[in-house]
């Protein structure tokens, strides 16, 4: 049996980057009218990628979008996220100690996110973050993306892990489902963008801050399976 496999989702999950996130996705809309959002609107927008964060706020003002209007907001948020990183995102409490507990008791652990590679990778970098993952999957990295399955399935294939000895850790339903979906243990997190109440996702296990990640709690969830 393979190393037992920890999978992360990025945003709302190892990093609070809501503020870098409405920041851009204002910077994006505004020169269309649009009138901004406040960080209280992360739950609202964010969690199936750029194109789905921009859709929604056109929807949520309730104002068509063609494709050319979204690829000016697209190229604008693009540019402003990625000149900002890391911006006023930072590592949520005890997530590194947490990364380092299950380092050191010979768990491997993957990043699983819908944030596209182009974001995700210059973001861990900025945040010293990379060095802890044997395998990092964003939105574009195959040909779906969470809540398939696939997502996490693949990403587990990349970490050279096995799904039944591997948990996923996020914080919406986005996570959880394709977990849950992939035959992998769950782990949700209260603390993150979730776009329905937590205790509804039915995940294996919730935490409410990283001190509670363990390897013990990890392998038990895991077992459960």
């Amino acid at each position: 049996m393979p190393a037992p496999l920890a999978i992360f989702d990025l945003d709302g999950t190892l990093i609070d980057t809501a503020p870098d996130l409405i920041a851009s996705l204002n910077h994006a809309i505004a020169p269309v009218g649009l009138a901004p959002y406040g960080v209280e609107d992360t739950k609202t927008l964010v969690g199936r990628g750029v194109r789905v964060m921009i859709e929604r706020a056109f929807e949520h003002r309730d104002r068509s979008l063609d494709e050319d209007t979204f690829d000016a907001c697209f190229e604008r948020f693009s540019a402003h996220y990625r000149a900002g990183i890391p911006g006023e995102s930072r590592p949520y409490p005890g997530i590194v100690a947490a990364l380092d507990r299950l380092k050191s008791a010979g768990f491997d652990l993957a990043v699983c996110t819908n944030k596209r590679e182009s974001f995700t990778m210059p973001l861990l970098d900025a945040l010293d973050l990379t060095g802890y993952f044997t395998a990092i999957a964003g939105g574009d990295t195959f040909a779906f993306r969470k809540p398939d399955p696939r997502h996490v399935l693949e990403t587990i294939a990349r970490a050279s892990g096995d799904v039944a000895n591997a948990v996923m850790v996020g914080d919406s339903s986005n996570d959880i489902d394709a977990g849950k979906g992939a035959g992998a243990a769950t782990i949700a997190v209260t603390f993150g963008y979730a776009d329905r109440p937590v205790a509804d996702m039915a995940a294996d296990r919730m935490i409410s801050h990283f001190d509670e990640l363990t390897p013990d709690l990890a392998h038990a969830v895991i077992a459960r399976q």
